[in-house]
């Protein structure tokens, strides 16, 4: 294995998509990795600060386990992510000088980085076969590189069809079904009626998230359910996959939209809640505001394939033992109690996402019908995560380059042969043979 690649500002920038900022308040601790003192194991976990609930969450989760554990006791850092780069840099440095904490927070399409350079370590035997199988199949996904479990996360996320009634019924347009899948707008009819939903006064569709991580986490189940895998399913490859027929097709498809005015390249902010997109490709958090907004809206499922084929897009952030931890242990004790049923349930509450154990939803209120309802269903039967491999920052920032440049004309395939292209050499620099 050639020399790994010390984590970077470059790496760091492509992973500043917020859709999942997991964790908050602190409870004190330093910033080293935990050791003994005495008889007492000290641990300490890193994490994003985050809204006030779940720093509370912390706050109590973490004197009630120091109460009931003597022997071991846990604080943690919360590192405030104001400044995009505040909390990569700080694991860049801790990497370098050999001073991670016993348990670090980090993105889940970054696990495979974060493994492949040794900063984490396996975690097989934290978790019993039924615990496993009580997670969701896209957060063991997510969590795994080159077969073996590296993290956990208690969370999820997810992306539906959002759509405004009032203004598909002026434009006679059946709602799409929030019940069954197999009654979910296929491509050519969320296009089609994006088509007949673009007015002076609005769009038929917004599809852009943001223009950058959430080009790939919201546009990326385009090509799995197109059959156009981005990467080669070792991670190593885009020569041949991301420049392949079938992606280029994908990126036509999706450029037409912005080509045709259907939908805008520079969306205004909120632009669906505003009134000025008929649809929108939205996140799971986008429900909140939802119900506590005047809009007449309803949601369906991510749009499916002309042949039937469903994928829904996943992921959010998940927690893993550091290569500096001296007590692991221990950190697999915390780790296995902070991702119980109640736990989980408890914070997936708190935060107001999607928890990534199925039997925490027994534990939740507002999952077994409506908006959320759906969400559960897409996490349980058609949610994938984003590409797995150590490279993945640079197919992340460079499809994100490609698709801006191909939604203002540029030419498909020679864009994805550039990213074919950067991807393919990072790997070989870092991680080929």
């Amino acid at each position: 294995m050639k020399a790994k690649k010390v984590l970077s500002l470059m790496l760091a920038g492509a992973m500043v998509f917020g859709l999942a900022g997991c964790s908050g308040s602190s409870s004190g601790g330093s910033s080293s990795s935990g050791g003994s003192d005495g008889d007492v194991v000290n641990l300490t976990i890193w994490s994003p600060t985050d809204e006030e609930a779940i720093e509370d969450w912390w706050v109590e989760k973490l004197a009630q386990w120091n109460e009931e554990h003597p022997d071991i006791q846990v604080s943690r850092e919360a590192i405030d992510r104001s400044d995009s780069y505040a909390y990569e840099n700080k694991i860049t440095t801790a990497t370098t000088s050999n001073d991670l904490p016993d348990i670090l927070f980090v993105d889940g399409p970054t696990v495979s980085y974060y493994a492949a350079n040794g900063i984490i370590i396996p975690i097989d035997d934290c978790y019993t076969d039924e615990d496993l199988e009580d997670f969701m199949p896209s957060t063991i996904q997510q969590c795994t590189y080159d077969g073996q479990l590296y993290t956990m996360g208690a969370t999820e996320s997810s992306v539906a069809l959002y759509y405004n009634k009032d203004y598909l019924d002026a434009a006679g347009i059946e709602y799409p079904s929030d019940t069954n899948v197999e009654d979910a707008w296929t491509w050519t009819e969320f296009y089609e009626n994006a088509a007949k939903l673009t007015t002076d006064d609005y769009v038929g569709a917004n599809i852009i998230m943001d223009k950058g991580e959430g080009l790939i986490y919201a546009l990326g189940s385009f090509w799995q359910e197109n059959g156009a895998p981005m990467i080669s399913d070792d991670g190593s490859e885009a020569e041949g996959y991301i420049n392949s027929e079938a992606s280029v097709e994908t990126a036509e498809y999706l450029a037409q939209f912005i080509e045709n005015g259907y939908a805008n390249i520079d969306p205004i902010e909120d632009e669906f809640l505003n009134g000025y997109a008929a649809t929108m490709l939205g996140g799971s958090w986008e429900i909140a505001s939802l119900e506590a907004s005047d809009l007449n809206w309803g949601i369906s499922y991510f749009p499916i394939s002309d042949d039937g084929d469903a994928v829904s897009p996943t992921g959010d952030w998940t927690a893993g033992i550091t290569k500096d931890c001296e007590n692991v242990d221990a950190a697999k004790e915390v780790l296995q109690w902070l991702m119980n049923t109640e736990n989980v349930a408890t914070y997936a509450s708190a935060i107001a996402k999607p928890a990534s154990r199925t039997s925490s939803y027994d534990q939740m209120e507002g999952w077994d019908e409506g908006a959320r309802a759906l969400v559960l269903w897409q996490l349980q039967n058609t949610g994938v995560a984003r590409p797995s491999s150590p490279s993945y920052s640079v197919l992340s920032s460079d499809f994100a380059t490609a698709m801006l440049n191909i939604f203002s004309g540029a030419d498909i395939k020679s864009e994805f042969d550039t990213v074919a292209s950067g991807f393919d050499e990072d790997y070989s620099t870092y991680y080929g043979e």
